[in-house]
């Protein structure tokens, strides 16, 4: 496809679309701009994009395409701000934010005009951040949800599909209601659990200092979504604001349940109450990418002596397999291995897998 496409923030979300335009259109013009004049630089020397904007309301105005992947508070800015400018006839404008009700309704005067707003969000994500960690694939087999008004044509909806069609996602056509429903079940509450469970083990660690080094094992896995920045969740947290609130009150009724079971010494009804999370929790796709981004770990239970983990680095290194995080599980509670390398995809792990079985006699686990 032939056309100006303009990418608002170039982060690690906005350079990975640029780069799945780019490979899949090469004829179209990739143009980008960030408030910091550095990551629009990088992104260009990098080849993400083509040029940098001279002028924010030029390079929108002359666009075909405009993807806006900033933060939902400043899209929202930005919603606003843009409703008065001239546009191109058939422009299509979308953003990524992981919210959409009040993101859509900010859009309403473009939508008003007769300007096709479609809320999206692309469901993946890294550990890593910026438009240095941008990657074509990043999207690939993802869910990618489009929220679409009924002021929006489906012939439009399909066109941003093939705009967006390197990224070689899974599209799921939502209401921005639906979709704010189902995202606050399946990432925002969870976010909300796992930082409070944090601050729990926070307070009692002031009565013993051994929590935190107990916590080690299993519980810092569980709660590794806490580590996510802090002031996009509590944007995201004040956009579904309606949503949570509902899901509060679930959770405290869900929670009382289970307390009463365990206040009674109800053995048959706490078992129940397992067996059901577990029979759902293990038929969930184990290969498809969700809300929350996966982490692809593999654990290996070395033998403790000096220069074993030289050793396991050094035949991946070999093999060039790239590990993004390593670290030495003190805590063993149901966890299988002492030592635990993180990779970026489902495939390094399983490249990773093979060469340590290959190399060594150690045993390797996916938990």
């Amino acid at each position: 496809m032939k056309g100006n496409v303009v990418i608002i923030g170039l982060g690690l979300i906005g350079g990975s679309i640029a780069l799945a335009i780019k490979k899949e259109h090469p004829e179209a013009r990739v143009i980008g701009y960030d408030v910091k004049e550095e990551e629009a630089e990088l992104a260009r020397s990098l080849k993400i994009i083509d040029e940098i904007a001279s002028s924010f309301e030029e390079a929108i105005t002359e666009a075909d395409l405009i993807v806006l992947a900033t933060p939902v508070m400043q899209t929202e800015k930005i919603l606003v701000e843009i409703s008065g400018f001239h546009f191109k006839e058939n422009v299509i404008i979308t953003d990524v934010g992981s919210t959409k009700q009040r993101i859509v309704e900010h859009a309403g005067k473009l939508l008003k005009r007769g300007i096709a707003f479609i809320g999206g969000h692309p469901m993946a994500g890294s550990h890593k951040s910026g438009v240095v960690a941008a990657k074509v694939h990043l999207f690939e087999n993802a869910f990618y949800i489009l929220t679409p008004t009924e002021d929006v044509q489906e012939v439009q909806v399909d066109k941003l599909k093939e705009w967006l069609k390197g990224t070689k996602a899974r599209f799921v056509v939502l209401s921005p209601k639906e979709h704010d429903r189902i995202t606050g079940v399946i990432s925002h509450f969870p976010h909300i659990i796992a930082a409070s469970l944090v601050h729990q083990a926070q307070r009692y660690e002031r009565e013993n200092e051994l929590v935190s080094r107990l916590a080690a094992g299993g519980f810092r896995d569980i709660t590794r979504i806490a580590s996510s920045n802090p002031g996009m969740w509590r944007d995201i947290l004040l956009h579904n604001r309606e949503e949570l609130l509902q899901l509060f009150d679930v959770w405290l009724q869900e929670m009382s349940i289970v307390r009463s079971f365990v206040e009674k010494g109800d053995s048959e009804q706490i078992y129940n109450y397992f067996a059901e999370a577990k029979q759902f929790r293990d038929g969930l796709p184990i290969r498809a990418k969700g809300a929350i981004p996966s982490f692809y770990d593999l654990y290996v239970d070395v033998p403790d002596y000096p220069g074993v983990i030289s050793e396991i680095t050094g035949y991946l290194a070999k093999e060039r397999i790239s590990i993004t995080n390593i670290r030495i599980i003190e805590t063993r509670e149901e966890i299988y291995g002492v030592l635990r390398l993180s990779f970026q995809t489902e495939e390094d792990r399983a490249k990773a897998k093979q060469c340590i079985e290959t190399y060594t006699t150690y045993k390797t686990y996916e938990v």
